[in-house]
């Protein structure tokens, strides 16, 4: 499914009433996927590797935790991920941890969602994406309370990237799935999921290895 692009300014949707409607008090959270196996990267940990003197986990808490659109945020991890806990001390997130991570990311996007069923929406981002900005993430939330769509990806010219906001109409599917997929098949399925445009480049470079580690510094 080819998803529609919306750039800002959001106005909500103008052609399809019933594609979402206006809600500017909408409560958000924001949820960091930091408990990922790091298979290709090697036998180290690929969220605690160094970018710029802060491990990689570090970057993408603090572009989460200074979203000023966020209501709340939290970090899932591993079950026995020591090293990603102190590598986030000092952003006061509430930690949530997930004994099942090796299982695939849809375990801790389900630990995500019970956590975060209290808000409207959930923006899921993830802990080896360093350089999406603060900014993408307040303009994804903006887009949500605009009535935009019920199911968000970031978006850098057209190309689809994360993070990724879903409505709590989602989030009993967002607890079905499984695997390493999280939520990708029901926003490309979705009947009013959209890309939100944001000029940022940090969308779309995620680290899986260390030639990708290389290749963002």
């Amino acid at each position: 499914m080819t998803l529609p692009i919306i750039r800002p300014p959001f106005n909500g949707p103008d052609e399809d009433e019933d594609s979402g409607s206006s809600r500017p008090d909408a409560s958000v959270a924001g949820v960091l996927l930091a408990a990922g196996s790091s298979s290709r990267f090697g036998e180290s940990d690929k969220l605690l590797a160094s970018l710029d003197d802060d491990p990689l986990v570090r970057h993408a808490a603090r572009s989460l935790r200074y979203a000023s659109e966020l209501d709340a945020v939290a970090a899932v991890i591993g079950g026995n991920a020591d090293g990603v806990r102190d590598a986030l001390d000092g952003f006061d997130l509430p930690i949530i941890e997930n004994p099942d991570a090796e299982r695939g990311q849809a375990t801790s996007v389900r630990a995500g969602v019970e956590w975060g069923r209290e808000y409207d929406a959930i923006v899921f981002a993830l802990g080896d994406m360093p350089h999406v900005q603060s900014r993408s993430i307040n303009r994804l939330v903006s887009a949500y309370r605009a009535g935009s769509g019920d199911a968000l990806a970031a978006a850098f010219d057209g190309r689809r990237g994360n993070p990724v906001l879903f409505d709590s109409i989602h989030f009993d599917a967002l607890e079905d799935v499984s695997g390493d997929i999280g939520g990708r098949e029901i926003l490309l399925d979705g009947e009013h999921s959209a890309l939100i445009e944001t000029g940022d480049p940090g969308v779309l470079l995620d680290v899986d290895t260390k030639g990708d580690l290389r290749n963002v510094r």
